[in-house]
């Protein structure tokens, strides 16, 4: 018997949620008298509803309209960049409308008949394809996440956000679809000195990432579909690289051109942005993967725990090496550790949802989540990032996320 299966089942024994739930049906029925609820026939039993016809695109119920994207804090006259409702989700796989999106040069309109995809460089047969050809490879689907590198990095000086979306909502879990990377430059034929990959995008920042050749023939991927349908035009229709567990900005939207050679480019992406600055001056180049990583969604900031009672600790667990193993919950701000319950499927380079119970008896706490993945990589503290990397880094912020409950049940965004 696990850990987290002995306490589900010494709480459920336990009077005083069998008390707790009592009163709630007993509440419930006094109230259903006033409102129309059962045991009442409520209004809307008792007339027609809406055609299902309309509209023709399916969308969420109008009283799910607070779960949306929000831009981030301060984005000026043009904003680049929106976060994902992660304390608003169910599940691991986040709805097309609500995956984060960030861009730097806003998104084209790009028509999937007039895109064109070249590659060139070090290959016997350089080619182009159009986006039938593309379609015409045998295709995958995979579940990977995609985050930003950086994701919560306001949060390293000082508590900036008020709920997970503001934290760590740079952040989505999404099935893609498309073609393995490594099938189509084949097609081509890879030199023996082509060690690295330039990918670049059609929008107006003519994005360009240099790839290890390594990664390319590995698990990346042509991407073309998201959870099902085409991809969303902020999401690199008609045509995206993908590489599972690297930071999102290497995953090239509006994909046009690809370039073997045997070295990387150092374009302005890998130069003056998306590296990591050291204590000495210096900085890291090339630090691919995100690294192993988790949030507690609920309770989280911004929420209200209404009363004493049982509760469950949900919350997310990701890793750019592989598959989480282990979840484990503090509610005393790191001094003790829980193991949690983690909900399959466990996916390689995917969000895993990790659940804990906990009885609530009104009394102040800090909630922490601490992840390790299949390789033994532990999410280190905010004071043990802080000591290898110092404060003048801005990317790849892993650290362990601290949530305050109040004595009134009030959830806030705190540094342990």
């Amino acid at each position: 018997m696990t850990h987290s299966t002995s306490n589900r089942r010494q709480w459920l024994k336990q009077s005083s949620v069998l008390g707790l739930a009592s009163a709630t049906a007993a509440s419930a029925i006094a109230e259903s008298a006033s409102t129309g609820l059962p045991p009442q026939v409520p209004s809307w039993t008792t007339s027609l509803g809406k055609p299902f016809l309309s509209p023709a695109y399916g969308v969420p119920s109008e009283h799910e309209k607070h779960v949306k994207r929000a831009l981030l804090p301060n984005p000026g006259p043009y904003p680049t960049a929106s976060r994902t409702p992660l304390q608003s989700l169910h599940g691991t796989v986040t709805p097309n409308g609500l995956v984060f999106e960030r861009h730097h040069a806003g998104f084209p309109s790009i028509a999937s008949q007039d895109h064109r995809l070249m590659l060139h460089g070090m290959v016997d047969r350089p080619l182009i394809f159009t986006m039938e050809d593309i379609v015409r490879f045998p295709s995958e689907s995979k579940v990977y996440f995609l985050e930003c590198s950086g994701n919560s990095a306001l949060e390293l000086k000082k508590p900036t956000g008020v709920t997970a979306q503001d934290t760590h909502g740079m952040l989505s879990c999404c099935e893609w679809t498309g073609v393995r990377l490594s099938t189509v430059l084949q097609e081509a034929g890879i030199q023996k000195q082509a060690t690295w990959l330039l990918a670049e995008g059609a929008d107006a920042a003519a994005m360009t990432r240099s790839i290890p050749m390594a990664k390319a023939l590995d698990d990346a991927m042509l991407v073309y579909a998201q959870n099902g349908e085409m991809l969303r035009p902020e999401q690199g229709y008609p045509l995206r690289l993908f590489l599972p567990g690297f930071e999102g900005n290497m995953s090239v939207k509006w994909l046009r051109r690809l370039k073997l050679g045997d070295a990387p480019w150092q374009s302005r992406e890998e130069t003056s942005a998306y590296t990591d600055l050291m204590p000495d001056g210096s900085a890291l180049q090339f630090t691919f993967h995100m690294d192993v990583k988790s949030v507690i969604t609920s309770p989280s900031g911004g929420q209200t725990i209404q009363r004493p009672g049982f509760y469950e600790i949900q919350g997310l667990a990701w890793s750019g090496r592989g598959k989480i193993r282990r979840v484990e919950v503090s509610v005393d701000g790191g001094k003790n550790w829980q193991d949690t319950a983690l909900q399959e499927p466990i996916q390689s380079k995917a969000v895993v949802r990790f659940r804990f119970p906990w009885q609530w008896q009104g009394q102040a706490a800090l909630l922490q989540s601490r992840a390790t993945d299949e390789y033994g990589h532990v999410q280190p503290s905010r004071s043990q990032i802080i000591a290898d990397k110092g404060m003048n880094f801005y990317y790849h912020n892993n650290a362990i996320q601290t949530w305050q409950v109040s004595a009134q049940g009030e959830v806030r965004n705190v540094h342990a």
